[in-house]
């Protein structure tokens, strides 16, 4: 079983952002995979790292577009978690980089964030984006 096995729960019902959800996911589960390997392969832990941030950037951006360009009036709130999941991001990067070990509870903090994320803070717009069209 996965550190954060995917399931329906997380489906929103709009293909993009969907595609990207599952992709975030699967990154923190392979994160984990390595950060709980007996040697993790410090190589692909970056990798991991970079991906994590350059791809929560692409996604909240994607977002945040949709957002402004329907009035999606949670905008402003919904930017700000998007703001302090992309500096939690960058600093578990940086750290790594000043060879810091990725710890359980920065997994654990990947995992709640991107489960609350998803389950609340996105399920919660999926209707109002559905309602302008976007699928």
């Amino acid at each position: 079983m996965s550190f954060m096995p995917w399931n329906e729960q997380f489906v929103l019902g709009i293909d993009s952002i969907d595609k990207q959800h599952r992709w975030l996911v699967d990154a923190t589960n392979r994160l984990h995979d390595q950060v709980g390997a007996e040697v993790p392969d410090k190589k692909v832990v970056r990798e991991i790292l970079e991906g994590l941030v350059e791809y929560t950037v692409d996604h909240f951006i994607l977002e945040e577009d949709l957002f402004h360009r329907l009035g999606y009036p949670e905008t402003n709130a919904h930017q700000e978690e998007h703001d302090t999941f992309t500096r939690k991001t960058i600093h578990l990067l940086l750290n790594f980089e000043k060879d810091q070990n990725i710890t359980g509870e920065a997994l654990s903090f990947l995992k709640d964030w991107l489960q609350h994320h998803i389950l609340q803070v996105d399920k919660a717009y999926a209707p109002f984006l559905k309602s302008h069209g976007v699928n």
